[in-house]
């Protein structure tokens, strides 16, 4: 279980620095913790709006909005309680940058490449997903 929060607090960290970099950037470096959340908790619905969509071209069942939106309120309002106590509560996640910071620079290196390429899959499968549900209720009309 502590390897799954390291590893969540991990992901943060690099969302956070790649927002705290862009952010430099252009010269709006504010809220960078609760941006880095967001993107978080977005990546988080993405996965699961591609289970749902999955689910529905997989059981041929054409899925009612009445029936998903309880369901993505329902997993927005757990991520979000979670993402809170994880992120905004108790700052935390600031002991946890701090001792990111100090990993040394390949590792560092590596765990960008890791984060990066998860954050890719989870973007491609969500559009992708989207894509077969797309054609799939094209088909059934």
């Amino acid at each position: 279980m502590e390897k799954i929060k390291k590893a969540y607090y991990y992901f943060f960290y690099k969302i956070y620095k790649s927002i705290e970099y862009t952010s430099e950037l252009v010269g709006g470096a504010f809220w960078t913790d609760f941006k880095a959340g967001l993107v978080i908790l977005t990546f988080e619905l993405w996965i699961i709006g591609s289970f749902l969509n999955y689910y529905s071209v997989i059981n041929d069942q054409k899925l009612d909005i009445y029936i998903i939106s309880p369901i993505l309120l329902f997993f927005l309002t757990i991520f979000s309680i979670i993402n809170y106590f994880a992120f905004m509560h108790n700052d935390i996640w600031k002991k946890y940058n701090e001792d990111f910071d100090k990993l040394p620079k390949k590792e560092n290196q590596k765990g960008t490449i890791v984060v990066w390429m998860i954050a890719v899959f989870i973007i491609l499968n969500f559009f992708g997903s989207a894509f077969l549900l797309q054609k799939y209720v094209l088909k059934m009309y």
